[in-house]
């Protein structure tokens, strides 16, 4: 099968379009004919090697990138019930998306529903679950609460700030050019402040009448920590779930509590989609939200599998509007 490989750890150029063996499922596993896979920042952070470490995400090269995917059932292991061929199924965290066959565990798998692409389902697994549990689970949100998410014209911004609107929460947002401004407001954000002209620390004191706000979703990381410092309610939330800039490097406990006695917090999405009754609680209500149209989807490009290092090139440059996905099949 064709796959794309981390020769090694480093720029877009390690990434390799290659042919590699077929994988087999093991007991408890399915084998998935993918039709498209997603492309995030942890595929980002595993090909250069941030994550080389980790006990939940770690990967040695060579290594077949991608953590996110959908596509039909072409085989089951060993004591896999419920799931035949053909099925159409989408997972995310397993790895070894980037490939035209990938190797997931059972209880990954949420089957697709009737009238929804391929597109939109690669898009509810790690972008939409990633939405779902900030707001939901990780900091609860509700009816009086204020937000600031951070990059919110990209795939997770914009899920994350509908489903804060859709729990009640007002939200404030950072984008950085006027169109992605518009796109966000439209979306609910009840301001889009550009970063680049404006200091969005001071613009979200500004708008909270000094007050803060009560929890920040910052996917953005190194750039954006010190101001987050200056703009949370006292005992406010710092959630830094990604670093599209930079990792935080340290943080100093005192800081926190200069701050306003905040928390911080750096979670991993695998220790909210930890059991299969998480996994499918989560995609049962995005299905849901789509199908009543309380959800609005936007693909930003579509590249095909070969084209990997390319889309990785697109996603870095900070150029999405939207979900990125690699076209591994046309169905």
């Amino acid at each position: 099968m064709k796959a794309v490989v981390a020769t090694d750890f480093g720029g877009p150029e390690v990434l390799s379009h290659t042919e590699v063996p077929d994988p087999e499922p093991g007991p408890g596993e399915v084998r998935v004919r993918v039709v498209r896979a997603g492309v995030n920042f942890i595929d980002v952070y595993n090909r250069m090697g941030s994550y080389r470490k980790s006990r939940t995400y770690g990967s040695q090269p060579p290594f077949v990138l991608g953590r996110e995917g959908a596509g039909t059932v072409d085989a089951v292991g060993e004591g896999v019930t419920g799931l035949a061929p053909g099925d159409r199924v989408a997972w995310c965290l397993a790895p070894g998306g980037y490939a035209e066959l990938a190797v997931v565990p059972a209880w990954q798998l949420v089957r697709i529903p009737e009238g929804v692409d391929w597109a939109s389902a690669t898009t509810l697994m790690l972008q939409g679950g990633t939405a779902h549990y900030l707001a939901s689970s990780l900091f609860p949100l509700r009816q009086g609460h204020v937000a600031l998410v951070h990059a919110g014209a990209g795939g997770v911004g914009r899920l994350l700030i509908q489903i804060a609107r859709r729990r009640g929460a007002r939200v404030l947002t950072t984008v950085g050019t006027r169109e992605k401004a518009a796109m966000a407001e439209a979306l609910g954000a009840e301001r889009a402040i550009l970063y680049r002209e404006t200091d969005f620390a001071e613009a979200v004191r500004e708008a909270t009448g000094g007050e803060g706000v009560d929890v920040i979703y910052d996917g953005v990381g190194q750039a954006t920590y010190e101001g987050d410092l200056q703009c949370l309610r006292r005992r406010g939330a710092l959630v830094v779930f990604g670093a599209a800039s930079g990792a935080v490097e340290s943080v100093n406990p005192l800081e926190l509590a200069e701050a306003g006695s905040i928390w911080f917090t750096r979670p991993h999405m695998a220790h909210y989609m930890a059991s299969r009754e998480e996994i499918q609680g989560r995609a049962d209500d995005l299905f849901a939200w789509l199908a009543a149209g309380e959800l609005t989807l936007r693909i930003d490009r579509e590249f095909p599998l070969a084209e990997a290092a390319e889309a990785h090139r697109y996603l870095e440059a900070g150029k999405t509007t939207g979900k990125l996905l690699l076209r591994v099949r046309d169905e």
